[in-house]
């Protein structure tokens, strides 16, 4: 197998390939979760594939999820069974197979209160034990996620301090998976797939398509170039009908908001707390590593360009406050907000509110011989990337192995048990699995890289110089929003910039120069 890491050095050597001729079987447009996805599927099955994004890895969507492996709750509430079905399998294997080091077991709790009516809480609770069928049926075992239960009110309130106490009667507790961070998976993923010969190219846009070429610019130089492939499959997200006008979406837009764990009272049980008024609607408190709480999510349309990153709107932000005031003693604030995100997912356009489109994905073909996949979620993204590259197997006859992702451990993976021995502290692991003692001894090796970006801080300087020399970081907004996530609190992004720009420019000085023009450049 070819090394993982993802370098500048690596990527023009890559690039300059690409802008001579060479064809490859699969170019994949986007570098979220569901590109990064089919590049490891179809590098993966032997076929040789280049992945082209504008930006940076997880730069869109994927990066502004709940952090949620869903088990389909949701979808069977909306009468899915299959969709809820498939979500809980792929769950599945994402949490014992694929990314163990990269997701935990997350306690979810429904406070029942004097207000609660006996036929909601029949209602949800129904939901849990049809979801925990799930569970039993993908095979994931309960010691990993527990059954659901119904606790009392002072059980309740030992897991979350925070819950007001007045007419707390008590909660349904169930359990869900959730990911250490949704970025970190793409980036995981996409190292795989250059582990198995995959060029993954970022800050390279492409600007046409057809079904086998892109033209595509260099944002590092400007230059373009016309990159051939046998089957070229579109997986731009929220912008695929910018390169495809026959793919018609309706986003719809899910806000976030980030809190403190401590002024919440949250401890590591997340809140889903009932939208008053609705059938089955839910705001959802997450606990977060390293002491923040995640308050989301909306579910609105969103309407015009979708802009690089989103705006969250006051009225988001007052409608997740209102409603996670109605269970938590101490009213959240505006002043609270550390920060907020919001992501758009690229939904087909269809009749009715967004919040009841389908989750489900689409694989699609347009006249020029495009493959498009849209839809979907973060965790059925392996399905979504099996079935595109299944549609561009058979377009064009290529000679592809069966699927492999099932059973193949993204970088850093290992079993839980082995997990759990690994020679690093347990934030490491959580973050780089089985690479984790590689990523603490370099900050042994030098003690300046053993220190953090600033005070208060767990990151260290570390973590910065990793994710240049070895997860395709290549300026100091990819490590501050894309590698350690530290842009969601803009004031923790502020407290380290200079330290990330100076750490970043050394490093990238120590692996190689990057900007060469590209050969055979228009």
């Amino acid at each position: 197998m070819i090394a993982a890491s993802l370098t500048p050095r690596r990527r023009a050597a890559e690039l300059d390939r690409l802008a001579s001729g060479e064809q490859v079987d699969i170019l994949v447009v986007g570098g979220g979760v569901t590109g990064a996805g089919i590049a490891l599927d179809a590098a993966s099955r032997g076929l040789t594939v280049a992945l082209v994004e504008a930006h940076d890895l997880a730069f869109g969507t994927s990066r502004w999820s709940s952090k949620l492996v869903h088990g389909g709750l949701r979808y069977l509430a909306h009468g899915d069974v299959a969709l809820a079905r498939e979500s809980a399998v792929e769950r599945d294997i994402l949490m014992t197979r694929t990314a163990p080091h990269l997701t935990r077991a997350l306690a979810q709790l429904v406070p029942l209160y004097g207000r609660t009516s006996r036929a909601r809480q029949a209602f949800v609770a129904a939901g849990m034990h049809a979801g925990d069928a799930l569970r039993r049926a993908a095979g994931t075992p309960s010691r990993l996620l527990p059954r659901p239960r119904t606790i009392p009110a002072a059980e309740a309130l030992a897991l979350v301090p925070g819950l007001t106490r007045s007419g707390l009667r008590g909660a349904l507790l169930s359990f869900d998976g959730a990911l250490t961070d949704d970025a970190r998976l793409v980036v995981a993923l996409a190292r795989t797939a250059a582990a198995f010969g995959a060029s993954v190219l970022t800050r390279l846009r492409a600007t046409e398509v057809r079904g086998d070429r892109v033209l595509a610019r260099d944002e590092l130089t400007g230059e373009t170039a016309e990159l051939r492939a046998k089957q070229v499959v579109n997986a731009a997200g929220v912008w695929a009908g910018d390169l495809v006008p026959s793919v018609r979406l309706r986003p719809s837009r899910g806000s976030h908001l980030v809190l403190d764990a401590d002024r919440t009272g949250l401890t590591e049980t997340a809140v889903l707390v009932p939208v008053p008024r609705t059938g089955n609607r839910f705001v959802l408190l997450l606990p977060q590593p390293g002491g923040k709480v995640y308050l989301g999510l909306t579910d609105e349309p969103y309407s015009g360009e979708p802009p690089d990153v989103a705006d969250v709107p006051q009225s988001d932000v007052d409608f997740l406050l209102d409603v996670a005031s109605t269970v938590l003693e101490r009213r959240p604030e505006p002043a609270d907000v550390l920060g907020s995100y919001a992501g758009l997912r690229p939904l087909l356009e269809s009749k009715g509110a967004t919040a009841d489109l389908s989750r489900k994905h689409a694989v699609l073909t347009d006249r020029a011989g495009v493959i498009t996949v849209v839809g979907g979620k973060l965790t059925t993204y392996r399905r979504m990337a099996a079935d595109a590259v299944d549609a561009a197997v058979r377009a064009t006859r290529l000679p592809a192995g069966p699927v492999r992702t099932g059973r193949l451990p993204l970088v850093g993976a290992a079993p839980r048990a082995a997990l759990a021995t690994v020679d690093a502290p347990a934030r490491l692991v959580a973050k780089y699995g089985t690479e984790a003692p590689r990523v603490a001894a370099l900050g042994m090796v030098d003690p300046e890289l053993g220190r953090p970006l600033f005070d208060g801080c767990e990151i260290t300087a570390a973590e910065v110089v990793w994710a240049v020399r070895h997860e395709g970081a290549l300026d100091a907004d990819d490590v501050l929003h894309r590698r350690t996530r530290l842009g969601l609190v803009p004031a923790e992004a502020r407290a380290a910039e200079v330290a990330v720009r100076d750490l970043v420019d050394r490093a990238l000085r120590g692996v190689t120069e990057i900007g060469d023009r590209i050969p055979g450049s228009r």
